[in-house]
Formats: C-alpha cells, sequence, structure tokens
C-alpha cells in the first residue's frame, strides 16, 4: 500500500501560526511575581516612614496624649502649618473640635443625645424633629415663666436658684428649651435687624442650638436685662457657685474661637458637678473637655 502524503491546508497553518505568536506574547508581557513582591515590599516599608515623618513633625505627640486621632494626621500637619505659634497640644485639640474647618463646614450629627454629655456647636447638629426627653417645667418661682429643662437640669436649676436665694441673690431662667422652629426664627429675626454675618456671632442657626437640648439657661436677676447680667452681684455668686450644681459659664470671655460666639454673662449650660467642677478649675470650654475626655477616650 502506498502511503498518502500528509498535506495541511494553508489556512490551517495560518491560523496554527498565529496562535503561537499570541501564545509567546502573553509569555513575555506577564509580570514577573518576583518584580510584584517586590513592588508591593517597598509600598509597606516607604508608607510607614512617611507617617513617621509626619508623627516626628507633631513632636511625637501620639504617644503622649489619648485623644490624638491618627486620621486627623494630615489636618493637623496643615493646621499646624498655618498656625505656627500654637502649642502641639492646641492644634491636635483645635482639629479635634473642628477649627481647622470654616464654622458650619466638615458638620456632623452630634453624639450622645438625650445625655448630659452632649455636645452642639457650629460643627455638631441636631435634627429639626429632635426634642430632648423628660422635658419638665421649671418651678415658677425660679423663671420668668413657662420654662423648661431636661428633667434633671431642671431640679439642679431648681437646687441652684434656691441656694442663691437663701443668700439673698436672685437668678431666675428668662429662656431655656427652644424648639427647632422656634430657634430658626429667632435666628432669621436676628439677620433681619444686624445681617447673617454679625447675627452669626451671637445666635445660633435652627439646629446648632444648645438651648435645643433642654441643659441650657439664660438667666438674669429680673432687675437688670439680661444682657447686663454681668453687671450684677449674682453674676459674681453665679461665678463662685454654678459649677458647684453642675452649670458651667458656657460662652466665656477668652474662649470666642473655641465656642464660636461672643461672650455671654447669662448663658449656663448643665454638664453634671464633676464635669462642671474639672472646667471651673482649669478654665476650659465645653468643647476642649469634650474632645479630650469624653470623644478622646480610648
Amino acid at each position: 500500500m502506498t502511503k498518502k502524503k500528509l498535506k495541511i491546508k494553508p489556512l490551517v497553518l495560518i491560523i496554527f501560526i498565529i496562535l503561537l505568536v499570541i501564545g509567546a506574547i502573553f509569555i513575555l508581557r506577564k509580570p514577573s511575581t518576583k518584580n510584584i513582591n517586590k513592588s508591593t515590599t517597598q509600598k509597606e516599608t516607604t508608607s510607614p516612614r512617611k507617617e513617621n515623618k509626619k508623627l516626628k513633625e507633631l513632636d511625637y505627640i501620639n504617644e503622649k496624649i489619648d485623644y490624638f486621632n491618627n486620621d486627623y494626621l494630615d489636618r493637623y500637619l496643615t493646621y499646624k502649618k498655618a498656625n505656627p505659634n500654637l502649642s502641639i497640644e492646641n492644634i491636635i485639640i483645635n482639629v479635634n473640635i473642628g477649627l481647622d474647618y470654616p464654622y458650619y463646614e466638615n458638620v456632623q450629627e452630634a453624639k450622645y443625645q438625650n445625655t448630659s454629655y452632649i455636645l452642639v456647636n457650629k460643627y455638631n447638629n441636631l435634627s429639626k424633629d429632635y426634642v430632648p426627653e423628660n422635658l419638665e417645667a421649671i418651678d415658677p418661682a425660679y423663671s420668668n415663666g413657662e420654662k423648661y429643662m431636661v428633667s434633671y437640669a431642671k431640679d439642679a436649676f431648681e437646687e441652684l436658684a434656691k441656694s442663691a436665694k437663701e443668700e439673698g441673690y436672685n437668678i431666675y431662667a428668662m429662656s431655656t428649651y427652644r424648639s427647632y422652629n422656634y430657634q430658626n426664627s429667632l435666628y432669621n429675626n436676628y439677620v433681619s435687624l444686624d445681617g447673617k454675618e454679625n447675627a452669626d456671632t451671637y445666635s445660633a442657626r435652627a439646629g446648632y442650638s444648645e438651648h435645643q437640648t433642654g441643659l441650657a439657661a439664660d438667666v438674669y436677676n429680673k432687675e437688670k436685662s439680661y444682657t447686663e447680667f454681668e453687671q450684677t452681684k449674682e453674676f459674681t455668686w453665679m461665678q463662685e457657685n454654678a459649677y458647684k450644681f453642675g452649670f458651667i459659664l458656657r460662652y466665656p470671655k477668652d474662649k470666642v474661637q473655641e465656642t464660636g460666639y461672643m461672650y455671654e454673662s447669662w448663658h449656663y449650660r448643665y454638664v453634671g458637678k464633676e464635669i462642671a467642677d474639672y472646667i471651673h478649675k482649669h478654665n476650659i470650654t465645653y468643647e476642649e473637655y469634650f474632645v479630650k475626655f469624653i470623644e478622646g477616650k480610648k
């Protein structure tokens, strides 16, 4: 039998050659596992070095204080560059408060709602529907009408006012809990009178008012306007005694940047005796206390 010669059709040969070429290209272009591992290792060793360099610029304060937030590392450095005269600790505190942003920017919903720890300011707000639990009317003997506060703050205020009266001083609540809608009307009235820029220095926008927490009280002595409270003997008594009942002067004269508001001699906030005592002794704001000891706890 004569063997037949195997014939390969030209089309089949062409396809075979093309497949060989494609296979060769794929093999040549496939990245080396060795190179990938080397690249990954370089990335892993470079990142900690960069972070360490940044921490060095902050004098490794992360090892000294509990309230250092590593997520804010770049913000700390940017704020430090803009405020070279501030101490490293003050830089950390201010950024944690939010002061590296303009007021009413980088806002978040207030934490610890319906507790005495809540912080409401120009960076921490409340919803339109927020109404604190357990609101109770203050004894008319210590207010100028129907005024409400959260029950434990109300009890503390009545105790304060009663103690003051026994010593010959008259402390009355003239503005306490305010709803979102009430604050909105109040703020808009101030804007109409003074303009938005001026109104923002002394009045909170709706949702950003501490009065909505039910823990704040504006006080006076019924003889002078509340705006003249600093000129009264009752103001001196409050400076010396309010903290003993759990209240702090919320917007001090020398802390306008931290609080975002002008000095208000008449505005007091219930925070509890322990916190009020610390704030009184160390002359700090609730913002500073909050970021150091409440939000800054590890």
